[in-house]
């Protein structure tokens, strides 16, 4: 990392991309179309500052689905790409004191912040994991759909609309065929791929955890193993304790910090739910926490934080859940 002595800050929209250049603290700029053409253009211009390749760092924000075709890009290309959590560019214009706020003075940021950090590189998740993670979200969008559907359909019961609501009623038909379809289609997917099959077995192992959410962890999260231990990938996912308290003033509620992927952490709720009934290390985790008066929500919360680290204990040691390992750690620590 220390070889990197020019920084690209890249500020990434739908439609642009504004681009920084640092070097020796001087900043060029640059605004391209986040189109394959542009890309193109951005590596031609790059190429013009004459700088070798292995000296120069490329950092963006991880903005949604944007950032992907330009990371891809570079990354091809043999730049160095860091995708960083938009948090934390955040955090360092606070430390700043920034009183503007537009795009480019954001990719300035962006490329100080690599300067000043110096992120960990950003590997492309392979092309299986990208299709698993787009499949997954169709499915979703159609359960999502399918929801909004049935509570028309209650509306259209109640206010005696029976025309309409047979329309309602055959398009839930439709979108539980499909949906099961695009089931099938993500678990023969994992049943060709190897590595993501292994991984499916051993997830699925945890009770509690079924065929939708192995699908999304392993679509969204890809291989787990790169974490360097449970406490860093269940900050990642942001189910960790979040504590406010300082001096004799503050006295906050301990609540989990949300930093991480909120839709990951949509995803681990209802199977926390399922594994405090029915996942047996979970099950007396939860009663212990309930007995001691804690709110159901923070139980819930405490139990996606421990989730987690079930979660990372099978894929990291290669084993299917064991109802009595951990059993006794579990046990005594306080929760959250």
């Amino acid at each position: 990392m220390d070889m990197a002595h020019a920084l690209v800050g890249i500020d990434v929209s739908k439609k642009k991309l504004d681009v920084a250049l640092l070097v020796d603290g001087k900043i060029k700029s640059k605004v391209v179309e986040n189109t394959a053409a542009g890309h193109q253009l951005l590596l031609d211009w790059l190429a013009k500052a004459k700088l070798a390749k292995e000296s120069m760092h490329v950092c963006m924000e991880a903005t949604g689905v944007y950032y992907e075709p330009v990371a891809l890009a570079l990354h091809d290309s043999g730049l160095r790409v860091s995708v960083i959590n938009p948090g934390c560019v955040k955090g360092f214009s606070q430390s700043e004191n920034l009183r503007n706020k537009n795009d480019s003075v954001d990719a300035a940021l962006i490329a100080r912040y690599g300067a000043a950090i110096k992120p960990m590189p950003w590997a492309p998740p392979p092309l299986e994991q990208r299709q698993l993670s787009a499949w997954s979200s169709r499915v979703q969008a159609l359960k999502d759909i399918r929801q909004q559907e049935q509570n028309r359909l209650e509306v259209h019961d109640i206010t005696g609309m029976t025309d309409v609501a047979e329309h309602v009623e055959q398009h839930i038909a439709w979108l539980d065929t499909e949906i099961k379809k695009l089931e099938k289609d993500i678990d023969d997917h994992i049943d060709r791929h190897p590595k993501l099959k292994r991984d499916a077995e051993l997830l699925s192992s945890i009770p509690g955890v079924g065929n939708t959410t192995v699908a999304k962890i392993l679509g969204r999260l890809g291989d787990i193993r790169r974490f360097d231990n449970a406490k860093t990938f269940a900050a990642f996912l942001g189910v960790t304790p979040k504590q406010r308290t300082s001096g004799a003033s503050l006295r906050g509620r301990t609540m989990i910090s949300r930093t991480g992927s909120k839709s990951m952490r949509a995803a681990l709720y209802m199977p926390s739910l399922v594994a405090a009934r029915h996942n047996p290390i979970l099950k007396q985790f939860s009663a212990r926490l309930l007995a001691t008066g804690m709110a159901k929500k923070a139980v819930i919360a405490a139990v996606m934080h421990k989730l987690a680290h079930l979660i990372y204990g099978v894929i990291h040691t290669g084993k299917p859940f064991n109802p009595n390992y951990l059993a006794k750690g579990l046990a005594i620590q306080d929760g959250i």
